[in-house]
């Protein structure tokens, strides 16, 4: 079978066949996580590092992996270039444990993959921020300034050697921090399913959550059957909505599209790109790219398809039906450089009012949790969620159980048909007026003010702290 998404069906197609695992009959266990992606896998992983004797068991819709986790670009980025925005949002110390903890994680990450032997082309090299027009000069300042005065700056402006790294000669400016890389993000997925099965959790895949109710013990019913728990987690970040109504208007789901080249490993040593960074530039909208080890370039793109109703369109599992969006952008980066494609995909993106992820107890229950709202950012950050929801579990890390993005007040976006319509409009603006940026043109002023309505979509934070 092939699957449109290169990462997962590159990772599937080198695993070896092996039967699935299917639940069973009066099953109880102490923690059953549904969703197994990043963030499901990380917390069962975590569990059992710190309690091996609990009962842990992930049941999957699909194939681990198959969903958000295993077809998102591979860049490792931290919260430090949103640190005036988490601050305002969960106040200065949790602010500043949450984006050391950040950079912290790509290193945790890549000494994890290395002792557990899982080969997913781990590589911290490293992390650019780009202006890649004249209109994204200056717009990282805020963000550093606000690191500056904490005392906690990783980012270093480049020289005109350093910026050939990232490339292309249109980007005009460029800070580097060694706290990022990228990775093949599937085959992490797939090695963390192997790792929690060592570990003695129970993967069950294509296993799908129907009901479940909050009597305790919790009991779960499933296409699979029912089985019985201590504690339900909800670790399905895009799905959220549509499992529970109560999140359909905290969160707008958007695909990020992707396009990857055929192995051109002469190109990438022409353009300075045999190495693992991950380049990002500063628009809104941000177009991101690397290469991968065996020779391919890789961008990707976000704020395009919006799924009217936080549903789970079939349009997430096709091509990306914004080829022509990712050909131009390729196009903006690497003028003259023949790039043949191999393919397009695209995914889901849980995009909370904030721009970060939340976490707490489903109907105050204190035995059922929840994720959601990564808002585009997954590997390291759901590695982060991963501490937070095993320290709820566990009932064992106050500073995780309290960093401020627990039991939060969740902002709502407005109801539909205004919500789709209203994120059309300011994409659209955000478009006309990033396009004229790029070909240094005023833009509009209507397109100005509307693009100020898409509040902290960005990566950086422009704004402030005063």
């Amino acid at each position: 079978m092939t699957y449109q998404p290169f990462w997962f069906d590159s990772a599937i197609n080198e695993e070896a066949a092996a039967p699935f695992h299917l639940l069973p009959q009066g099953h109880h266990t102490d923690v059953c996580v549904i969703g197994g992606g990043f963030t499901g896998l990380w917390t069962a992983i975590n569990i059992k590092q710190q309690h091996p004797t609990k009962k842990v068991t992930i049941i999957e819709q699909g194939l681990c992996g198959q969903g958000a986790s295993g077809r998102n670009g591979g860049a490792m980025l931290t919260w430090s270039t949103k640190l005036p925005s988490l601050i305002k949002l969960v106040g200065l110390d949790n602010a500043l444990f949450l984006v050391k903890q950040s950079e912290l994680a790509v290193h945790e990450i890549n000494a994890f993959t290395k002792e557990q032997g899982i080969d997913c082309d781990c590589r911290i090299d490293g992390c650019f921020y780009t202006a890649s027009n004249r209109a994204q000069l200056g717009l990282l300042d805020n963000a550093l300034d606000c690191l500056d005065q904490f005392n906690l700056n990783s980012w270093q402006k480049c020289t005109a050697e350093q910026l050939l790294q990232t490339g292309s000669k249109q980007n005009l400016h460029a800070h580097f921090s060694a706290h990022g890389g990228s990775i093949q993000p599937a085959k992490l997925v797939r090695g963390l399913k192997r790792v929690a099965q060592r570990m003695g959790v129970d993967v069950i895949e294509h296993c799908r959550y129907i009901q479940h109710h909050d009597h305790e013990p919790i009991n779960v019913t499933t296409n699979q059957g029912a089985l019985v728990c201590n504690t339900l987690i909800f670790a399905v970040n895009a799905w959220l909505p549509t499992l529970q109504n109560k999140f359909s208007r905290s969160v707008v789901l958007v695909s990020s599209d992707m396009i990857i080249t055929k192995p051109i490993p002469d190109v990438l040593e022409q353009l300075k790109l045999n190495h693992g960074s991950a380049i990002i530039d500063s628009r809104t909208f941000v177009n991101y790219y690397r290469s991968t080890l065996d020779g391919r370039l890789m961008l990707g793109k976000g704020g395009n398809f919006f799924s009217y109703g936080n549903k789970v369109h079939p349009k997430f599992d096709q091509p990306s039906h914004y080829k022509k969006l990712l050909d131009s952008s390729l196009a903006h980066f690497f003028k003259g450089h023949e790039l043949p494609i191999e393919r397009t995909w695209t995914g889901p993106s849980d995009r909370s009012a904030t721009g970060f992820p939340f976490f707490g107890h489903l109907n105050a229950h204190p035995h059922v949790l929840y994720a959601g709202g990564y808002s585009g950012n997954g590997i390291v950050q759901s590695y982060l969620g991963a501490k937070i929801l095993s320290a709820m579990v566990l009932n064992n890390n106050p500073q995780w159980q309290h960093c401020g993005l627990v039991n939060q007040p969740l902002k709502q976006f407005p109801i539909e048909p205004i919500r789709t319509t209203g994120a059309y409009i300011v994409r659209n603006a955000i478009r006309r007026k990033e396009l004229a940026e790029d070909l240094n043109l005023q833009p509009h002023k209507i397109d100005c003010y509307l693009a100020k309505l898409s509040g902290s979509a960005a990566k950086v934070d422009t704004q402030s702290l005063r």
